[in-house]
């Protein structure tokens, strides 16, 4: 079993910035690649970001390109999610997710975090 835990959220005004952290107990073949979903009141959860095992691939979702970086540091099995000119449709619980290969279905990852909740005032 993999245990996920994520950290970093908070209250932040727009424009401003957040980093969220995501720290997996340990790397399985099934934790290889990590990603961040977000879901918002009354939405679907939505995919945010993904990297591979050795970050040389990364998606992002259409609505955060240019503004989200998805990164990793496998010496302490810890992936990050900077989010920089954050705006109130950020708003949400943002949840990471490992899994075997790098994907945009929640349906593909395994293992999940209790969610951290980002807000941002207007």
């Amino acid at each position: 079993q993999v245990q996920v835990v994520d950290s970093g959220g908070g209250l932040v005004q727009a424009g401003g910035s957040l980093r969220l952290s995501c720290a997996a107990s340990r790397r399985t073949s099934t934790s290889v690649a990590m990603a961040w979903f977000r879901l918002a009141p009354g939405k679907e959860p939505e995919f945010v970001a993904a990297i591979s095992l050795s970050g040389g691939s990364t998606r992002y979702a259409d609505s955060v390109k240019g503004r989200f970086t998805i990164s990793r540091d496998n010496a302490k099995n810890t992936v990050y999610l900077q989010m920089n000119s954050l705006n109130p449709e950020d708003t949400a619980v943002y949840h990471c997710a490992a899994g075997p290969v790098v994907a945009t279905e929640p349906n593909e990852y395994y293992y999940w975090g209790q969610g951290t909740q980002v807000t941002i005032s207007s």
